[in-house]
């Protein structure tokens, strides 16, 4: 499914380049252009970034579970 129709951006190229350390949608932006036309997608790309699907670079360099502490909190 397309998130930024404006240069053709998949789902999957966000997924892909957060993967590859992307952890805003300003970074997804320099990556591929998404965002920087007309900007309806932007919102899409925070929900993409921050509802914990793709865990955060320290994380996964830490070999450590993106929602550890969690439980700690609550």
């Amino acid at each position: 499914m397309y998130v930024c129709s404006c240069f053709g951006i998949t789902e999957q190229q966000v997924k892909q380049h957060a993967e590859n350390g992307a952890c805003s949608p300003r970074q997804i932006a320099s990556a591929c252009k998404a965002g920087t036309d007309c900007g309806s997608c932007v919102r899409r790309i925070q929900a993409m970034l921050g509802r914990g699907a793709l865990p955060r670079r320290e994380s996964v360099e830490q070999d450590t579970p993106a929602l550890a502490g969690l439980d700690e909190a609550a």
